[in-house]
């Protein structure tokens, strides 16, 4: 994984902790929430406050996140809120770390200025040994105060300020007084400068999990599902009608129509649409050059078009139905019948314009495997699983590839690709509602 570190492809945007006071704020924390400490003296740590350097020295890569499940977290400040989450188990978890930086980011600053904060993302279950569970998890509220529990005693003394104006005889009760004195040291004047964290809770309807090979749960959609990567017979019974595997192309493909979750790349609005095919299509060339054997090393893309031309009948259907596509987009040839049946399918979609198309540019990534740009930038924990079981030479130029053409403009890349100018759903008519709500969205489908 060199070349991606050296790249800043991977754990890039890490937060430096180095000052001794950090350090031993950052102690206190983790001793606070796990009984363990660092003898670290400068590491770097992610949005949650998790480090790779100190899991390798405790030999524990989840001692913020046990059982994968209720990821606590430790914040050294604000600037986290840009830094990823690593070995993620959830989603949403960034998102929701991220919000409540954002929302609370003045309290959070005041805290941070002198104390760490310690927190949790608090849910009903505790283990996911069994699938099932994953369906008792409604929403996350997140727990935090700082190590000192600073929060807990501005709460206190607030209720003792509240109670020295309300009752008659306050101003005499020496033991009131005293605690307001000794309390207001460690807080300050919460009168003036209350500091409260706003309490907030999300909800967990749709959400990807790493847990049992990695699962899609859609259940708060109009037609709700389960989407595995593996088999989806080794989940059992789970209490949600249908479920389906990446070997359910078809499936799939109504899931995402009825609930109107894609929309065909040649007829997005504001992206230049052949543009991304054919970057799609040398992805797959590179793919197949691998298998080849063939060394990629220096490879521009004006190259690796001159190898599609040379060996276009050793490439898969992938690589011509997609070129079939942007002929018809650059040239007004034949419309492709591309159906979900063919490889290029899930290659010629992204995710339409709705609450959950993070998520569902995340499924795709894993279903066109082959387009790593979108693999890396919506999926990165299935991207380093896959660039570890490359070549060498597609190593190189995934990573050459990437630290010249993505890094440079994150933000213009993504808006390129996923940005949306209008949005692109069709309503559904009546007449198919009807159709689905007698015979269910995807017709009889086995277990």
């Amino acid at each position: 994984m060199h070349r991606l570190i050296k790249r800043g492809l991977m754990f890039g945007n890490l937060i430096e902790v180095a000052s001794p006071v950090l350090v031993e704020r950052y102690n206190r924390a983790l001793k606070h929430l796990t009984g363990k400490v660092t003898g670290l003296t400068d590491f770097h740590i992610d949005i949650s406050g998790y480090s790779p350097e100190i899991g390798d020295e405790l030999g524990d890569h989840l001692y913020l996140n046990h059982n994968g499940v209720n990821r606590q977290f430790i914040l050294l400040t604000t600037e986290q809120k840009s830094a990823p989450l690593l070995n993620a188990k959830f989603s949403t978890s960034r998102g929701i770390l991220k919000q409540f930086i954002t929302e609370n980011e003045p309290q959070l600053f005041a805290l941070t200025a002198r104390d760490a904060v310690a927190g949790e993302l608090v849910n009903s279950v505790f283990s996911v040994s069994d699938p099932k569970r994953l369906f008792d998890i409604r929403k996350v509220e997140i727990e935090a105060d700082t190590t000192q529990g600073t929060l807990r005693d501005a709460d206190e003394l607030a209720g003792m300020v509240d109670r020295f104006k309300g009752e008659e005889d306050a101003w005499f009760d020496d033991v009131l007084i005293a605690d307001m004195i000794t309390l207001a040291k460690r807080t300050g004047d919460v009168t003036r400068n209350p500091v409260r964290l706003k309490h907030m809770v999300f909800q967990q309807d749709n959400f990807w999990t790493a847990h049992f090979g990695g699962l899609y749960v859609f259940r708060g959609l109009a037609h709700p599902a389960v989407i595995a990567r593996g088999d989806k017979d080794a989940l059992g019974k789970l209490p949600i009608k249908y479920m389906f595997d990446f070997r359910d192309r078809n499936q799939i493909a109504k899931f995402f129509e009825y609930n109107a979750l894609v929309e065909p790349i040649v007829k997005a609005r504001g992206i230049d649409a052949s543009a991304i095919l054919r970057q799609k299509m040398d992805f797959i060339v590179v793919d197949a050059a691998q298998e080849a054997g063939v060394d990629l090393t220096g490879a521009t893309r004006r190259d690796i078009r001159a190898l599609a031309r040379n060996h276009a009948e050793q490439l898969p259907p992938e690589y011509h139905g997609l070129r079939a596509l942007v002929n018809w987009a650059e040239s007004d040839g034949p419309w492709p019948k591309i159906n979900s049946d063919h490889p290029a399918y899930f290659y010629s979609l992204r995710a339409a314009d709705t609450p959950d198309k993070d998520l569902v540019n995340m499924l795709l990534a894993e279903l066109a495997p082959k387009d790593v740009r979108q693999l890396f930038i919506c999926h990165k924990e299935s991207f380093y699983g896959a660039y570890a079981t490359w070549s060498e030479t597609k190593k190189s130029y995934v990573a050459d590839f990437l630290d010249r053409e993505y890094q440079v403009d994150k933000a213009g890349a993504r808006a390129a690709l996923f940005g949306h100018d209008a949005p692109m759903e069709e309503p559904v008519s009546a007449a198919r509602d009807d159709l689905i709500a007698r015979v269910g969205p995807w017709g009889a489908v086995r277990r």
